[in-house]
């Protein structure tokens, strides 16, 4: 509904179903999801339909709710378990915009607003508001919504995330067109110092942005963050490690902060710098991952200087035939130092060509 009237493209459907009951929907031929929540598959369409339902918040954190789903239970009710106004809009099968909740008049102010009270009962909602703030870049938060996220923290609310769903709503944040300003949401509101406390506040985050701005992946765009947030590779593990960040991302940004000056410093390193630096960022065995570095570093760096230097000194070394020299130097002998000769002077080599 929200992406029809600003006219985005739309990516799923939500269908809620009211007056029903599970049985009903089973005779009918929809299969059930799971067992806590009132929601079902189409047996045509494959779309989610979820009963209308009312909620009651029962222990702390995000996982702490009671559902109740029943056929008395009206659509309104059920919008009102919303997280914000834009998001608590609904369409009937005429077309008619059921909005409850002004969630229409938001979105011509351009205002991400909580629906109710209810928001504060699940601290998931202020990533999820982060996230949208991400998405949705030209959007202001309202300031109660700001006071009651903040109060939110305050009462340790927060605290009580657990790291898969932070990492799943900050991935999500990072891969929209202005991360940065998830960011800034986190920070104002005292979030991110809670959920990373190792990571340095910042007013602002250009170089994730401009890494969004170039379409990057998720691991480069993590790479930057974590690069511009001067992280220490320590910091890095702890955080990765609590977030459970997968193994392409925390692998990629702690190579980007282990070797990031060595990196940025590249074209004034000598041959043997630059195959140890080579080496260590293990360029021969990972291209792939080596080329993300390398675009990580030129948003880092601020110019494609760098990246190309240790771009085409990869090459160069690259086309050391491996297998030929295993096979001259023989059983027993040092087969690594050879490569690692042959690499050198080939990286000599190139120099003198020039």
């Amino acid at each position: 509904m929200r992406d029809r009237l600003l006219g985005l493209p739309i990516q799923d459907r939500d269908h809620v179903v009211v007056g029903a009951t599970p049985e009903e929907l089973l005779e009918k031929g929809f299969t059930p999801v799971g067992r806590d929540f009132p929601v079902f598959i189409h047996p045509d369409s494959h779309e989610e339909y979820a009963l209308a339902r009312t909620e009651r918040k029962t222990a702390p954190g995000y996982a702490g709710f009671s559902f109740h789903a029943a056929p008395g239970v009206t659509l309104e009710q059920d919008l009102a378990r919303r997280d914000l106004t834009i998001n608590a809009m609904a369409e009937d099968e005429h077309g008619r915009v059921i909005d409850p909740y002004d969630g229409q008049a938001d979105l011509a102010r351009r205002v991400l607003r909580h629906v109710g009270p209810a928001f504060a009962e699940d601290p998931v909602r202020i990533l999820r508001l982060a996230r949208f703030a991400a998405r949705f870049y030209q959007f202001s938060v309202a300031p109660q919504t700001m006071e009651l996220m903040k109060a939110m923290v305050a009462a340790g609310e927060v605290d009580a995330l657990v790291a898969e769903r932070i990492w799943q709503e900050c991935a999500r944040g990072l891969a929209e067109d202005h991360p940065a300003r998830m960011l800034e949401v986190l920070t104002e509101c005292g979030a991110l110092a809670r959920i990373a406390p190792e990571i340095r506040v910042a007013t602002s985050w250009p170089l994730l942005d401009e890494a969004a701005r170039r379409q990057s992946r998720l691991e480069v765009r993590f790479a930057v963050w974590m690069q511009e947030a001067a992280l220490g590779p320590a910091a890095l593990l702890d955080l990765c490690a609590r977030w459970r960040v997968p193994g392409e991302c925390n692998d990629l940004a702690t190579l980007g902060v282990t070797y990031g000056t060595r990196l940025t410093h590249a074209v004034g390193a000598s041959d043997s710098e630059l195959l140890d630096l080579l080496e260590r960022c293990d360029a021969f065995r990972r291209a792939p991952r080596f080329a993300l570095l390398l675009e990580a570093l030129s948003v880092v760096a601020g110019s494609e200087q760098a990246a190309s230097a240790l771009e085409q000194a990869a090459t160069v070394a690259r086309a050391v035939d491996g297998a030929a020299i295993a096979a001259r130097v023989g059983r027993g002998g040092d087969i690594g130092a050879a490569i690692h000769a042959e690499r050198l002077a080939a990286l000599a080599g190139r120099q003198t060509r020039s």
